[in-house]
This record gives C-alpha cells, sequence and structure tokens, in this order.
C-alpha cells in the first residue's frame, strides 16, 4: 500500500468550504465525513481534512494561525498542463477564493497559486517533463 498523505487544515465554514473544493472538481469521501470534518480526495494518495476550528484544536491545542496575518501552509500541487494550472487558479477564484501570487513561468515549471476561503495557500504547478531542476 502506497503511504497516503492527509493534510489538516481548519475551517471557519465547513460547508462552505466542502462547496469550494467541489467547485475545483474534487470530491469527498463520506466514510471520513460529518458535521466537524470532511475529507477531500485530491488524488488516491493525497486527501485534505476539512476540519472545524473546534475539531482542529482537538488534534492541535497549540492554536490556530490568524492567516489574514500570516502564512500558515502553502500546499502545492502538480497538474497536467500548464492550461490546468490555470483553470483551476480561474475556478478558485470564481468559488470565493483569492489571488496570492501571479503567474510565474520559469522555462522548465510554470507555477499559480490562490488562497482559499480560510486563506490556505495553494500552489499549482506543471513541470515539463524530463525537465532537470538541480545542478548536480
Amino acid at each position: 500500500m502506497d503511504t497516503q498523505i492527509f493534510i489538516n487544515l481548519p475551517v471557519r465554514d465547513l460547508p462552505k468550504s466542502l462547496n469550494f473544493f467541489h467547485s475545483l472538481g474534487f470530491s469527498h469521501n463520506s466514510q471520513f465525513t460529518d458535521d466537524t470534518a470532511a475529507c477531500i480526495v485530491i488524488s488516491p494518495v493525497i486527501h485534505v481534512m476539512l476540519l472545524t476550528e473546534a475539531k482542529f484544536r482537538e488534534f492541535a491545542p497549540r492554536g490556530i494561525c490568524d492567516t489574514s496575518q500570516a502564512n500558515e501552509v502553502l500546499i502545492c500541487l502538480t497538474c497536467e498542463s500548464r492550461d490546468k494550472v490555470d483553470e483551476l487558479v480561474r475556478q478558485a477564484l470564481a468559488a470565493g477564493g483569492s489571488s496570492h501570487e501571479p503567474p510565474t513561468d520559469y522555462g522548465f515549471m510554470y507555477q499559480h497559486s490562490f488562497l482559499d476561503l480560510d486563506n490556505h495557500g495553494w500552489a499549482l504547478m506543471y513541470m515539463e517533463p524530463g525537465a532537470k531542476i538541480c545542478n548536480s
């Protein structure tokens, strides 16, 4: 079995956040979804657990970052094309997200990003097949 990743994010309004990610084309796993949490399926091995702030505090009692003042996280996902990167950013903005930074073209890699409804950072990138990113 492949190692899976479950990214836990606190959200202020679970139904709105669930709708936001549905609008990006992601599904959710109802087995791990209730009134306090929703499991967003990014891929077979990548999941995002959207947790109400009260539920999040059960797992992380040190406090919740004020994402209007500081970056809590920047999650980076790969996409199959530059067009898919831009499409997901357009969908995020249309669903109520905001722009994080303008797109950047590094030649071998294209990146664009957005903030979700709770200001969690999402970077999307497309890398040219066979691109060499290190000098070693």
